[in-house]
């Protein structure tokens, strides 16, 4: 993955909270928890990962949309079409 560093550095950990928390979840299976509890954590797990899906393409995008306009500005931010990815999803 190509970037600027912190979009890189934001999505590990966005990556490695989901590793732990994907760990947390095998554990609950394997001590047979609650299926509720289970399913709660699960989807913790999907939304760490949609997180880091969605800032990898806001990041590749910001790349790609990295003119400026006539002020001088970016046209848009990063975290401006990654709030528009989340709104989507």
């Amino acid at each position: 993955m190509t970037g600027d560093e912190q979009s890189i550095a934001q999505v590990l950990n966005r990556l490695r909270r989901a590793h732990g928390q994907l760990a947390g979840v095998i554990s609950m299976i394997e001590a047979g928890r609650d299926c509720r509890e289970v399913v709660t954590q699960l989807a913790a797990v999907s939304r760490a990962l949609d997180r880091a899906g969605f800032k990898i393409v806001a990041s590749g995008l910001r790349d790609c949309l990295d003119s400026e306009g006539a002020d001088g500005r970016p046209e848009i931010t990063e975290a401006e079409l990654e709030k528009l990815f989340l709104a989507l999803a």
